[in-house]
C-alpha cells in the first residue's frame, strides 16, 4: 500500500487530450527533467493507486500530456480530470540525484536551529512571487531561501534552519 509519506505532489490531472485516452498535467515540478520512472501515483477517492505511464510528451513547462497504460478512451480518461497526480519518492531521492525540488519539501518538519524547536510542518509551497515561501501547517510563513536552510535531512523528514530574529513574531 501507498502512503502519503511515500509520495510528494507533482501536480493536477487538466482537461483529456483527443480520444484515445492521452490526458493533460499541469506540473509545479521539474521531475520528468530530473528523474525517469515507469509509474505515477493518482490519489482516487483518498488511495494512492499507481499508474503506469505508456508515454508522455512536454506541451510546454507546465503541462505534460500523458497517456496511462490502461486508459484507452476519452471518457476513462475523462474520469480522471481534477485528480491529484504525484510522484514516488524512493525515485526523486535516490542516491544520484542530487537536486531536490521544493516540492519534495512538502510534509517536512521546521526546525529552528537557534533554538532547536519544531515551527511548524510544511504544508504548501508558495512560488507564486518572487520570493518563494514554506506555507505552515499552523498558518506561518517561512522565506525558502538557501541561505536560511542549514541542513535538509530526507530521512527524517526535517529542513533545519537558521531563522532571523523576529521572524516568528510576525
Amino acid at each position: 500500500m501507498i502512503r502519503e509519506e511515500d509520495v510528494y505532489k507533482i501536480g493536477v490531472i487538466g482537461k483529456t487530450h483527443g480520444v484515445k485516452g492521452e490526458l493533460s498535467i499541469h506540473v509545479d515540478d521539474d521531475v520528468f527533467d530530473r528523474v525517469d520512472a515507469d509509474y505515477l501515483v493518482l490519489r482516487l477517492d483518498g488511495i494512492f493507486v499507481p499508474f503506469f505511464m505508456e508515454e508522455y510528451r512536454f506541451r510546454s513547462e507546465e503541462v505534460v500530456l500523458m497517456k496511462f497504460v490502461s486508459v484507452d478512451t476519452q471518457e476513462r480518461a475523462r474520469e480522471l480530470t481534477g485528480t491529484e497526480v504525484f510522484f514516488p519518492r524512493h525515485l526523486a531521492e535516490s542516491e544520484e540525484e542530487t537536486e531536490l525540488s521544493m516540492a519534495q519539501i512538502v510534509g517536512f518538519s521546521i526546525v529552528n536551529d537557534a533554538d532547536g524547536k519544531e515551527v511548524g510542518r510544511v504544508e504548501n509551497i508558495d512560488d507564486s512571487t518572487v520570493n518563494t515561501l514554506f506555507e505552515l501547517d499552523n498558518g506561518i510563513l517561512i522565506p525558502a531561501t538557501d541561505d536560511m536552510v542549514t541542513e535538509i535531512d530526507m530521512e527524517k523528514r526535517i529542513v533545519r534552519m537558521l531563522l532571523p530574529e523576529g521572524l516568528l513574531d510576525l
